[in-house]
Formats: C-alpha cells, sequence, structure tokens
C-alpha cells in the first residue's frame, strides 16, 4: 500500500506560480512511478505529468509542456509539481498518483492522494 499527501495548493492570480507536494508514505517507492492529475470542474481527470522514481525519466501531456515540471526528492519520498504562468483553466483539483508500471501512471494509477485545490484567478 502507499499513502499520498497532496500539499501546497491555493488561490493564485493568472500568471503566477505554485508548487505542489506530495508525500509518500507505505512502502518503498524504488520501481514505481509517480505522478499528477488534474481534474477541472465539469471535466475528465487528465493526466499532467509523471516521473520514474528510480531514473528520474520525466513525462509530460503535451498541453503541459513548458510550464510545469515534475521532479522528486528521494530522500523525503516526495514529489513536486511546479507550476508556472499559470491560467485561469488551470483551475482544477490535482492529484498526486502512484503506480509500479509506467504506462499505468499516465492513465489509470493504483494509488491516488485526496487531492488539493488549485484556484487562478484572472
Amino acid at each position: 500500500q502507499v499513502q499520498l499527501v497532496e500539499s501546497g495548493g491555493g488561490l493564485v492570480q493568472a500568471g503566477g506560480s505554485l508548487r505542489l507536494s506530495c508525500a509518500a508514505s507505505g512502502r518503498t517507492l524504488s520501481g514505481y512511478a509517480m505522478g499528477w492529475f488534474r481534474q477541472a470542474p465539469g471535466k475528465e481527470r487528465e493526466f499532467v505529468a509523471a516521473v520514474n522514481w528510480n531514473s528520474g525519466i520525466t513525462y509530460y501531456a503535451d498541453s503541459m509542456k513548458g510550464r510545469f515540471t515534475i521532479s522528486r526528492d528521494n530522500a523525503k519520498n516526495t514529489v513536486y509539481l511546479q507550476m508556472n504562468t499559470l491560467k485561469p483553466e488551470d483551475t482544477a483539483i490535482y492529484y498526486c498518483a502512484a503506480d509500479g508500471n509506467l504506462f499505468r501512471i499516465q492513465t489509470m494509477p493504483r494509488y491516488w492522494g485526496q487531492g488539493t485545490q488549485v484556484t487562478v484567478s484572472s
């Protein structure tokens, strides 16, 4: 079992930045991938980014490249999502996720956090 706890969400003006954190516990993350999804009001949950815990290789949804950066701190068992130049359309609940499969981490991860709200005002 992997427990995931997100933090760092909040209200920010358009053009601003936020960094989300996700602390993992319950088992070693070796061999796992961690990622971020988001769900805007009235829309389906969508993949944002993921990172291979061992190699550090990152994966992004095409629409997220350039403004969002995923990173990890192995010592803290924590993954981050740095979000820059935020837009009102980035408003969503952001979920942390984990899975032992690099394909599933981008589609239907096994483990989820509770989510953190990000609101971008215009």
